[in-house]
């Protein structure tokens, strides 16, 4: 990240950032962030498009890291243009996906660390700025997708299924932002330990034994403290780590309310 991010770029997002935090978001311009950053006005608008942007550039050099760490273990496609079939993937047995993807987490979660200032100051900003909030959700959404599909690619045929794929990628992404804004309320804390534990939570319940079709588990699955719940409409997975801890992962239809949600886990603990 450190090599992507650089000096006129972190100028500008370190610049923009200090200025949004004492002079307030609105307040600020444009000609204000370029001053500060030592850069033009022309300089400034061909890196970023509006303040907006440049509150998340370090996000989208982040994401194009995580897309670009992802691809060295995504498996090449071989499609058949004669027979008309579907792509065929070379898997390897030796990449564990899910381990790849707590990877990719972590790497977000170093760089939120590493650049520690910014990163709080960033923080509180969004606390203050309701489009801001709004774009990082965006934001968040994007890491999920590029999960999703990675996991798609790249777990075995009896695993790669879409409800799977979507349940993991969501569920890191809410432990690594969960465990994120403790640690920017708290940046004294080393949560880095609790965030290995917490993804290697999640990869046990991924790979814990999963009904067939004809209802029993698969042989040759690796075994894991956990079930898994299938139901209309929704999946739900519960495991229990070596410290009694149970991590719940819950999958619903969309516009499924808060209500909704609390009621799957309820269930899920049952």
């Amino acid at each position: 990240m450190t090599a992507v991010r650089t000096h006129t770029h972190a100028q500008a997002v370190d610049a923009a950032i200090d200025l949004f935090s004492r002079q307030g978001y609105e307040q600020t311009t444009v000609e204000e962030i370029a001053d500060a950053a030592r850069v033009s006005r022309a300089t400034f608008f061909r890196r970023f498009r509006s303040k907006e942007d440049v509150v998340f550039a370090d996000h989208e050099l982040l994401l194009e890291e995580v897309v670009v760490m992802l691809a060295e273990t995504r498996p090449e496609a071989r499609a058949s243009e004669e027979s008309g079939r579907a792509p065929e993937r070379a898997w390897d047995p030796t990449t564990d996906p899910y381990l790849e993807v707590c990877r990719a987490a972590r790497l977000v979660f170093d760089h939120h660390v590493g650049q520690r200032e910014t990163s709080i100051a960033r923080h509180q900003l969004l606390q203050q700025v309701p489009a801001l909030r709004d774009r990082e959700l965006v934001t968040t959404h994007r890491y999920e997708r590029a999960f999703t599909a990675y996991l798609r690619d790249t777990l075995p045929p009896d695993r790669s299924t879409t409800t799977m794929s979507i349940a993991f990628a969501a569920s890191v992404v809410a432990v690594h932002n969960a465990i994120l804004r403790r640690w920017l309320r708290n940046p004294h804390l080393d949560l880095r330990p609790e965030l290995e534990e917490a993804f290697a939570d999640l990869r046990r319940a991924a790979g814990a034994p999963f009904p067939h079709g004809d209802g029993e588990p698969s042989a040759d699955a690796p075994a894991a403290d956990a079930d898994t719940v299938d139901g209309p409409g929704e999946a739900r997975t519960v495991a229990t780590g070596g410290d009694g801890r149970r991590v719940v992962v819950t999958v619903l239809e969309p516009g499924a309310g808060p209500d909704d949600v609390a009621r799957a886990v309820r269930d899920a603990l049952a």
